[in-house]
This record gives structure tokens, C-alpha cells and sequence, in this order.
């Protein structure tokens, strides 16, 4: 037996999710994505990658700017869905919209929740140097990311590891989570308990005034900061290079010993002083140019030690 599925999704985190509920056999009628959009050097329009996977197993595919109109939600209610995936949309779905399959809709969420409810809730965990996260499938309702949690799985998030790394962690831990859902669904065995009033904290949307490095916090703070926003938007300083000032994005780092002012280059390895502590870079990427590691970074670009970064 299978389901048939609604797919909602947009980026790349959601893609596994929705091969994995194809590979599952499930019915996969239809899938909703975000339109096409403007993107690369031409600004040509782009599919998102959800729609382009969506079109490569030839299921169709719809791209509204809104579901609040009663004609979108009749061509919803069509479909005859026993169940709507929803992962990483990026639209609010309204109550007819959630209430038109059979099941509901079921919601992948990369947090472990009450916590990081939200947009960014992976590059929240790290910034804020959580030690674990996780993937929550809960049943969806009118509130933002309240609805109560059916299944979750825990994940350790390593003291270097990037959002980008933890990001393609939690996409398959997910992918696996959602189909193990659908099955206990398919038993009529999937049963949900409502979130924890406590410990509830919102993951705002990441906006890149916030990208420059402090070199005046504790270099945990800077190094949570440096991975949290790696690979996008980048956690960035500036260097100076000869007698031009640079913005250089730093990709990794890792903490280090040593002290001194804030921002002062420590050695030739890239050690820079903290508030509290040091870190050393580990990756960087300077404008225009590709992401190096460090000791390739320093053989084109001369970075002593004593200067000072801003």
C-alpha cells in the first residue's frame, strides 16, 4: 500500500525527502515549490532545486505566490491527497490548506523543538553553540512551527562543524525520519504529543548586517559565529593587502590559544586574538576569488603576524 503525497519544499534540504517518499513507492500526485526566481550572473530565472528534481521523475509542478485565494485552494483540495509533506516551503499555508488532506500535512523541521522555531534554526544552533540538534516531524497547525511532534532524531553537532555540514547531516536524517512517518501513518499508527510550553526560542531569518566578525567577543562566540554563517552568507573581516583594504570571508576556523588585542594576527598561521581567547582560519575566501585553506590562502596573500584585522 502507499499514500498518496502532496509535496511541499524549495531548497536543497528538501530534496532528499522528497526521493526518498518517491523510493518509498509512495504516489507523490503533485509538488508545490517557490517560482522561479532571479539568480546568477545573468539573473536569469531559476527553477528551485525541489522543482527541478520534481520534473526530472515527471510529477507536476506548481508554483503559487500564494495559497490564501479560494481558487488555489480548490485546485489543492483536487488532488485528493491522503497527506501533505511540507519541507522548507517558505510559504504559510492556510487552515484549508492544512486541512484538505486526509492526514493532514506533516512538516520536516531541522531543530529540536520547542527550540529554533523558525527560518534558520541550524545556523541559530550552532551561532548559539549548541551541543545537539535534531529533525521533528510534526502534524502542521495555524501557529509557526507549533504543532505538536510525532517523531524527532537527535544529532550531536561537532565543535567545528559548519552549517553547511550540519545542514546535509540533518537533510538525509530527515529524509529517513519523514518515511519512517508516512508509514506509521500508513498503519494508522502515527501519534503526535504537543511541543513543551518552555524553552521556546525563535530562529529569525539570517541577515547578512550581521555577517561582519567581532573580534572583540570570546573566541567561542567568534568561532560559533565564523561556522554558523558558512557556508552562506559568510562570516567576513577585513584584511589589508599592501595599501588596499579587503573583505575576506572566513569558512572555518577552529578554536586556538594565545591573546592579545582584539583582531591581532598571533603567528603565521592565521591565530587571531579574541576578546577572550583566540581562533585560528582555517578557510577563507577573498572577493571575486574561491574558498582556500589557510596555508594556500597565506602563500598568495601576505598576512603577518602583528597586524591587525577589522
Amino acid at each position: 500500500m502507499s499514500l498518496r503525497v502532496v509535496f511541499m519544499g524549495t531548497p536543497d534540504f528538501s530534496v532528499p525527502t522528497l526521493v526518498e517518499i518517491i523510493g518509498q513507492g509512495h504516489e507523490v500526485v503533485a509538488v508545490y515549490s517557490q517560482p522561479p526566481r532571479p539568480a546568477g550572473r545573468g539573473m536569469a530565472e531559476r527553477k528551485s532545486p525541489v522543482h527541478e528534481t520534481a520534473e526530472r521523475f515527471g510529477i507536476p509542478v506548481f508554483t503559487p505566490k500564494s495559497l490564501k485565494g479560494a481558487d488555489e485552494q480548490e485546485a489543492f483540495a483536487s488532488l485528493d491527497a491522503d497527506v501533505a509533506v511540507v519541507v522548507a516551503y517558505g510559504l504559510i499555508l492556510p487552515q484549508a490548506i492544512l486541512d484538505a488532506p486526509r492526514e493532514g500535512c506533516l512538516n520536516l523541521h531541522a531543530s529540536l523543538l520547542p527550540r529554533w522555531r523558525g527560518a534558520a534554526p541550524i545556523h541559530r544552533a550552532i551561532m548559539a553553540g549548541d551541543a545537539e540538534t535534531g529533525v521533528m516531524v510534526m502534524r502542521m497547525e495555524a501557529g509557526l512551527d507549533t504543532g505538536p511532534v510525532a517523531m524527532a532524531e537527535k544529532i550531536a553537532i561537532a565543535p567545528d562543524i559548519t552549517t553547511g555540514d550540519l545542514h546535509d547531516k540533518l537533510a538525509r536524517l530527515g529524509a529517513d525520519l519523514m518515511v519512517r512517518a508516512l508509514a506509521a501513518a500508513l498503519r494508522g499508527s502515527l501519534d503526535a504529543v504537543p511541543q513543551a510550553e518552555e524553552g521556546v526560542t525563535y530562529a529569525s531569518k539570517i541577515d547578512k548586517a550581521e555577517a561582519r566578525i567581532d573580534w572583540s567577543k570570546p573566541a567561542t562566540d567568534v568561532h560559533n559565529h565564523i561556522r554558523g554563517l558558512s557556508p552562506f552568507p559568510g562570516a567576513w573581516c577585513e584584511m589589508t593587502f599592501g595599501d588596499k583594504v579587503e573583505r575576506v570571508k572566513v569558512l572555518r576556523s577552529t578554536l586556538a590559544t594565545g591573546s592579545g588585542a582584539p583582531g591581532a594576527v598571533l603567528d603565521e598561521q592565521l591565530t587571531i586574538a579574541c576578546g577572550e581567547g583566540a581562533v585560528r582560519l582555517v578557510e577563507v575566501q577573498r572577493a571575486g576569488g574561491k574558498p582556500l585553506r589557510a596555508t594556500d590562502f597565506l602563500r598568495g596573500a601576505s598576512v603577518e603576524a602583528g597586524a591587525l584585522i577589522g
